[in-house]
């Protein structure tokens, strides 16, 4: 039996793309589950478990936190580099601001026709309540060690020294934006064409601004890849006991408002 054994035909292994589902606003705590601490566990398992021959990302995202978006891209290709695995993203609906940031973690960029990608900038928004306050008779008291603590403070009237500080923290954010595009991008993008300005691209004209590769969906793009008979294993955060069941309703019905507000800004 031994010998027999010895003596059987190799077997190949199907090959095996790990895919990384990247979904919702990215923020940190309660607001959401895509950020940098609730992903990791998916990530590291996506690139060590089972030798995958690829990684694939399934990105669906309105943007959010630039650091969280910095910290999972970042990770992402950490681990591409130690183990030497490709890494492709697909975008679905949306990428989007920090949702491209993460696109940019991929080799290649694959979206659909009517996918929305870009929006390469910086946003701050609040509102101005200093009128209400007046009408109901409230009065704003404050008191701070630092000039700078109550800065962009909505209840009291906008300052323009608040205004400078805040656009040049945004710019230093953008800088930060536009260098992780152009380094990821590098030799794609059309050169002295101004790709940072906020504007986004449906999949056809992203493509032709270097902002993707191509058209295409996960399965038959992976397929033309590695073959008809790869596999895939899908990871994504974990869900705790309670929200398995339904317990944090309240939570999770203002994350959805929230979120419905950020895709809206795309039309979706």
């Amino acid at each position: 039996m031994t010998a027999m054994i010895e003596h059987l035909p190799f077997v190949k292994k199907s090959p095996t793309v790990a895919v990384i589902r990247l979904s919702g606003v990215i923020a940190t705590g309660t607001r959401g589950q895509l950020n940098d601490a609730a992903m990791a566990p998916a990530i590291e398992r996506a690139f060590r478990k089972g030798k995958p021959s690829a990684v694939a990302l399934v990105i669906n995202s309105p943007g959010g936190s630039p650091v969280q978006s910095s910290l999972i891209a970042a990770r992402i290709r950490r681990l591409a580099a130690e183990k030497e695995i490709p890494v492709y993203g697909f975008v679905e609906d949306v990428a989007a601001s920090g949702g491209y940031w993460l696109a940019t973690a991929a080799d290649e960029i694959y979206a659909d026709e009517s996918s929305i990608l870009g929006s390469i900038g910086v946003i701050s928004a609040g509102f101005g309540l200093t009128g209400l306050m007046e009408k109901v008779g409230v009065e704003r008291r404050v008191h701070t060690a630092g000039k700078s603590k109550s800065m962009m403070d909505p209840f009291q009237p906008e300052k323009p020294d608040d205004v400078k500080r805040l656009k040049a923290l945004q710019e230093d954010i953008h800088t930060a934006f536009k260098t992780q595009v152009e380094s990821r991008r590098a030799g794609k993008l059309p050169e002295g064409e101004d790709l940072f300005t906020g504007d986004i691209w449906l999949g056809r004209a992203a493509i032709e601004k270097g902002l993707a590769d191509g058209i295409g969906h996960l399965v038959p793009t992976m397929k033309d890849k590695y073959g008809d008979k790869v596999r895939f294993r899908v990871y994504g955060p974990r869900r705790g006991l309670l929200g398995r069941f339904g317990m944090r309703l309240v939570s999770d019905t203002l994350l959805g408002i929230e979120e419905r507000a950020e895709y809206a800004r795309f039309g979706l």
